[in-house]
Parts: structure tokens; sequence; C-alpha cells
């Protein structure tokens, strides 16, 4: 990745562990104002990096959970 990217993957990561952190579900959109009034192109990819991470967030929860299904069916049957 170039330096933009890897600069806006970097704070994405931290603000997704902060908003977590707070329950703040305002924190990504305002960090990409902040960030957008100054270069349009880190806050487009600041965001792209938040959705890439929250996605694969989703689908890893997504495998865990099926899985822990998988796992209590075969533990049921034997």
């Amino acid at each position: 990745m170039g330096v933009t990217e890897d600069l806006a993957d970097a704070l994405a990561r931290d603000v997704i562990e902060a908003a977590e952190l707070m329950g703040d579900e305002t924190l990504v959109a305002e960090t990409a104002k902040i960030i957008g009034a100054s270069s349009t192109t880190a806050e487009e990819a600041f965001l792209t990096a938040v959705r890439v991470r929250m996605a694969a967030k989703r689908g890893r929860r997504f495998l865990e959970d099926r899985l822990r299904a998988f796992e209590a069916k075969i533990k049921d049957q034997g």
C-alpha cells in the first residue's frame, strides 16, 4: 500500500477500536468529516479501510458462529 492507504488504515484501526470501547457510533463519521476537510483522498482511503475492516469482522464472526454450531452438532451426535 501507499502512504495514504497505510496511514488511513492505521487510523481506521484506532478509530474502530475507540468507537467500540466508548460505544460511540458517530466516531467514524466525525473522524471522516475532520479528515475530509483537509483531504478528500485521505477521507476516502479512511472510509474504505473502515468498511473493509468492519466487513472482515462481520465475516469472521459469521465463520466463528458457524464453526461453533457445527462443533456443537458433532458433539451432540457423538
